[in-house]
C-alpha cells in the first residue's frame, strides 16, 4: 500500500485532535474530487513499518484522540489487505483511541446489505470491526454544502459504527447535529 500524506495534530479529519493517514488509490473518481492524484495507486511512498511506528509514536500524546484513515480511497482490496492487520494491531496497543475511515463506498454495500460489492473481501466486516466512525458515500459535486462536519456533501453520511452495531440499525453520529448552514448553502436534500 501507498500514502500521499501523514498529517499529524489534525483537527479537519474527525473529532478532536488526529492523526491522519491518506491511502493511495481510489476507483471511484468522483467528479470534483480535491485530491484526484490520490487515485493512482502507487502515489506518494510506500506504507512502511517506520511510517507505521511513527504513527503510533503520535498516539503517546494524550492530546491526540485517534487515527484517522482516507485516500485515495482506504476500501479498496489493495488497501483494505494493508489496513487490516495495521488497523488490529493500533487497536490493541491504544484501545482507547478512536478509528475513523472515510470511504465512498455506501456502508450497507461494505456489509453486503445491498448485495455484493466487488470490494468486500473475506476481511472487510473484520477491518469494519476495527472501526468507531465511518464517513461513507461519494463526494457529488451538485451536493456540496458548505458547513458540513467532516464531509463534503449531503448524501455523506457519519456513521456512528459502535452505537450501529449495538442497536442493529444505521446510527448517525449525534456530532452531525452540529452542521452549519451558511447563507445560499442550503443543508436539507431538496
Amino acid at each position: 500500500m501507498y500514502y500521499c500524506a501523514l498529517k499529524k495534530y489534525d483537527v479537519a479529519n474527525g473529532e478532536g485532535i488526529r492523526t491522519s493517514l491518506f491511502v493511495s488509490g481510489c476507483r471511484n473518481r468522483c467528479r470534483g474530487c480535491f485530491q484526484p492524484e490520490t487515485w493512482a495507486f502507487d502515489y506518494g511512498s510506500p506504507f512502511t513499518d517506520d511510517v507505521r511506528d511513527e504513527i503510533y509514536r503520535t498516539m503517546e500524546s494524550s492530546s491526540v484522540r485517534g487515527l484517522t484513515v482516507l485516500g485515495g480511497e482506504p476500501m479498496e482490496p489493495e488497501n483494505q489487505a494493508a489496513l487490516y492487520p495495521f488497523l488490529l494491531e493500533f487497536k490493541e496497543k491504544f484501545p482507547d483511541k478512536t478509528v475513523w475511515l472515510f470511504t465512498g463506498n455506501l456502508y450497507e454495500e461494505l456489509t453486503g446489505e445491498r448485495g455484493s460489492h466487488p470490494k468486500c473481501l473475506d476481511i472487510t466486516a473484520p477491518l469494519l470491526s476495527l472501526v468507531d466512525i465511518l464517513v461513507d458515500g461519494r463526494f457529488v459535486e451538485e451536493k456540496k454544502r458548505l458547513g458540513l462536519r467532516f464531509r463534503g456533501s449531503l448524501n455523506q453520511r457519519i456513521i456512528d459504527l459502535n452505537k450501529t452495531r449495538a442497536e442493529g440499525k444505521i446510527v448517525i453520529w449525534d456530532g452531525c447535529k452540529y452542521d452549519r448552514n451558511y447563507k445560499g448553502a442550503s443543508t436539507d436534500e431538496n
